[in-house]
């Protein structure tokens, strides 16, 4: 039986101090590029922690290594990054997760920031998760359907082309709530989440009103 091939070096020292004599080795020997040691930590996690941005390129665009790899403590190599320019380059360029949480439940901006040694990295990755975080909040509401509410068979709202009443029912209240309905189907958000929500306030108050009303006629011919 074929004994399989092992590199004459360790690829984990090649990582962390020759990237160029480990990016030929995995000419010949590809498969080093995902391997992992005893505890997870991969050649990722390595390039990463010594800031070689050509060698983290290769692994993850070449090799197809995720870059979200994670080791036994489920950190991946973002959790590694000891300067600026390296967590730039892996969220901004290899688009690492900066949401991902590791076995303690705590992200990597929050384990940088915990251990204090590198404060620029820490604030980075906090403001790369609060966008991403606002990003996806945003996506949401965007998909979500916005349900209006019901109105009564005999209450009719057409935004933008309402018909002409008759004179005799041209009254004050119907008046303003054309004009103000006009004035909401023109403004640039009206179907945004601030302009939707206008919109539903303004027919909840024209129903609460119409059932008043209703009420209050009926009332008048029972007396």
């Amino acid at each position: 039986m074929l004994e399989s091939r092992k590199p004459a070096v360790n690829p984990y020292i090649l990582a962390a101090e020759n990237p160029t004599s480990l990016i030929s080795l995995l000419t010949t020997m590809p498969q080093l590029a995902s391997s992992q040691d005893e505890h997870g930590y991969s050649l990722v996690h390595a390039a990463a922690s010594y800031g070689h941005t050509t060698l983290l390129r290769t692994l993850v665009s070449e090799y197809k290594v995720p870059v979200d790899i994670r080791d036994e403590d489920r950190d991946t190599p973002l959790f590694c990054a000891e300067t600026l320019e390296t967590a730039k380059f892996l969220v901004e360029e290899l688009d690492a997760d900066v949401l991902a949480a590791n076995s303690e439940g705590i992200t990597a901006a929050e384990h940088i920031e915990k251990d204090g040694e590198f404060p620029l990295v820490a604030a980075y990755l906090k403001d790369a998760a609060t966008k991403r975080r606002s990003s996806a909040a945003g996506r949401g509401s965007a998909e979500t359907p916005i349900l209006e509410p019901p109105v009564p068979e005999n209450v009719k709202i057409t935004v933008g082309t309402m018909e002409e009443p008759g004179e005799a029912e041209q009254t004050a209240e119907s008046l303003d709530f054309r004009r103000r309905i006009e004035e909401l189907a023109s403004r640039e958000d009206f179907h945004g989440e601030a302009g939707q929500a206008a919109l539903r306030e303004l027919v909840s108050g024209a129903v609460r009103e119409h059932v008043v009303s209703e009420t209050e006629r009926a009332i008048k011919r029972r007396g």
